[in-house]
């Protein structure tokens, strides 16, 4: 549904925006194989169900989209891995209105992220992908970097590489870090497919939550790695997420964390009324079935209407 001819939503309300959203397309120009849990995957199909989302996205007048990572496979061959990002980004530039990145762990396998971040248009500073906008006075997205502390897609004798591997040697028994044989409960999200939030990323989201908090705005956070336990999987969980949390919550601005990485989807609100919605990956999508999807923006909520394999939610904010 577009609003600029004055349509409402199904609510009857007007809403302060509407934006278009789509996770782990994870396009490769190879046959349909399966992950490690033996999930179809479709990686030619992605690509078509991007092209029918960027199509209803023009049609609805959406004032941009966000798209949560891994724009590319893993297995898309190494020799492709460039070609490939920028053939994605092509078709989301189709899109009439500007498109927000973030990272994921199969783009930083294709390409290193010095790289990969202009094509992107990611505007990071250090070499971080994190970044804010504020779309109406009412609202700011903040969007995480998270792997920022990573295995991958840094330099492999950069601090933040060297961190990541100490962490996970710590952590993880495992000769293999992207197996969780071992681990229990949460450790399990102690593999070299996740990564954590820096010290410097952590002090830049704090003073941005002041910010909003000063100019009396919500906030949505967006990530690749989700960040709330009762959302997501064990083995898709943020390294410290639990630290990151300890910053939103320090405020009562931030409403809503979004995110991609744990293709099921999930839902959860935490015991600060912070709602948490990972999207349903658009890779895992038979031929012919979808997984995007349209946010209205009101003053007390966010409705996401969402398409086949993306479930509809409506997130109501606590006072």
């Amino acid at each position: 549904m577009g609003y600029a001819n004055g349509l409402v939503s199904a609510q009857g309300k007007q809403p302060l925006l509407s934006f278009g959203v789509i996770s782990d397309v994870q396009y490769a120009d190879i046959p349909d194989g399966c992950s490690f849990l033996g999930v179809p995957r479709y990686y030619r199909h992605s690509l078509l169900v991007l092209q029918r989302a960027v199509q209803r996205w023009n049609q609805e007048n959406l004032k941009f989209v966000i798209n949560f990572g891994d724009i590319v496979d893993g297995f898309c061959p190494k020799d492709q891995s460039l070609t490939a990002v920028k053939k994605i980004v092509n078709e989301f530039s189709v899109f009439n209105g500007p498109i927000y990145h973030m990272i994921g762990n199969h783009c930083l396998y294709n390409v290193p992220r010095d790289k990969l971040l202009p094509v992107l248009n990611i505007p990071g500073h250090d070499g971080l992908a994190c970044y804010d906008f504020s779309p109406v006075p009412e609202y700011r997205f903040v969007v995480l970097d998270g792997y920022d502390i990573s295995a991958i897609g840094w330099p492999k004798d950069h601090p933040n590489t060297l961190k990541a591997l100490k962490f996970l040697r710590e952590r993880n028994p495992n000769l293999d870090k992207n197996s969780p044989d071992g681990l229990v409960g949460q450790e399990r999200r102690f593999l070299m497919f996740n990564g954590a939030v820096g010290k410097e990323q952590m002090e830049w989201l704090d003073q941005v939550l002041q910010d909003a908090t000063t100019l009396n705005q919500k906030v949505v956070i967006c990530c690749h790695i989700p960040l709330d336990p009762h959302a997501a999987s064990n083995e898709a969980l943020l390294w410290n997420y639990n630290e990151v949390m300890d910053v939103i919550h320090r405020y009562g601005c931030v409403k809503v964390c979004l995110a991609g990485h744990d293709h099921k989807g999930g839902y959860s609100v935490d015991s600060y009324g912070v709602h948490h919605r990972i999207l349903e990956a658009a890779l895992d999508c038979p031929p012919g079935t979808n997984a995007f999807g349209h946010i209205d923006l009101f003053h007390d909520s966010l409705l996401l209407t969402g398409t086949d394999r993306l479930k509809t939610q409506e997130m109501v904010f606590s006072c």
